[in-house]
């Protein structure tokens, strides 16, 4: 009997024991988790801060070059503007006055010449209109870029058109108007550089909160998977990042480029 009741005393105290254990494991398991979570919690906070300081940093890179290039573009604008201007008035106005003191069989081979002058001056006041950001502004988004349609299709395409869709909706920062007037003027540039079209294509979609642009052009294009991100590219994809804007670039090889612009006038 007193055998019998110490084993049961013992196999209780086991018992106890065992439960003891198991909570204190089930203690430490816990916090071990519960400090691993924290940790995690911690590391990931560390890095995604860490993420954030690196874009911020990235994104004041590109906003400070961003202004520089736009200050540069100015400048040439002006000097287009007043020096280049100046010159080619100058050399107009010369070819004019020795127009008149020459025989009238003579007169017609000034013809040429001084519409080549005529139309030359007209060029560089036009280009150093769309270099300046005040005047971009001045006239306005959709008729810069009608102005730029304009002066490129004289230059060598068969057609350059700009079509608007949906009510004109005016950009709350004025600065995110000439960002997207650059990435465009950008596009446009490539185009006459290396596309070979022979015809251009705007298209301004203004929906309730954003504005879809798309730009192409019907000339010999290139190979996505082959084509190098040259700084053109890399330079249109960063202004688009500064204005929250997502940009894609497709082509294939004798259709064309053509890019989208999705613009947010709210960004949530």
């Amino acid at each position: 009997m007193v055998q019998t009741t110490e084993r049961l005393a013992s196999t209780a105290s086991e018992r106890y024991l065992l439960i003891y254990m198991i909570a204190v494991l089930v203690i430490i398991t816990s916090l071990v988790i519960v400090f691993f979570i924290v940790f995690q919690k911690r590391k990931n906070k560390l890095l995604l801060d860490k993420i954030k300081q690196q874009q911020a940093f990235e994104q004041e890179i590109a906003q400070a070059q961003t202004e520089t290039q736009e200050q540069t573009l100015k400048n040439i604008g002006w000097e287009l503007h007043d020096n280049v201007g100046q010159l080619l008035s100058f050399a107009s106005m010369q070819l004019s006055i020795l127009k008149m003191q020459v025989q009238d069989e003579v007169k017609d081979k000034f013809k040429d010449t001084t519409e080549a002058l005529s139309q030359s001056l007209h060029e560089v006041r036009q280009l150093s209109r769309t270099l300046n950001n005040e005047v971009v502004l001045n006239i306005g988004f959709e008729k810069s870029i009608n102005n730029e349609l304009k002066r490129l299709k004289k230059m060598k395409f068969a057609s350059a058109e700009l079509k608007v869709v949906g009510d004109k909706i005016e950009f709350e920062n004025r600065k995110h108007e000439i960002i997207i007037f650059r990435i465009l003027q950008e596009f446009l540039s490539n185009s006459v550089k290396y596309s070979e079209a022979e015809n251009l294509k705007v298209n301004l979609d203004y929906k309730p909160e954003r504005l879809i642009i798309t730009a192409e052009d019907d000339g010999k294009g290139f190979d996505m998977s082959t084509i190098k991100k040259g700084a053109g590219l890399l330079n249109m994809k960063s202004r688009a990042n500064l204005v929250n804007a997502k940009l894609d670039l497709t082509s294939q090889p004798n259709e064309g480029v053509q890019m989208v612009i999705d613009y947010p006038f709210v960004v949530l």
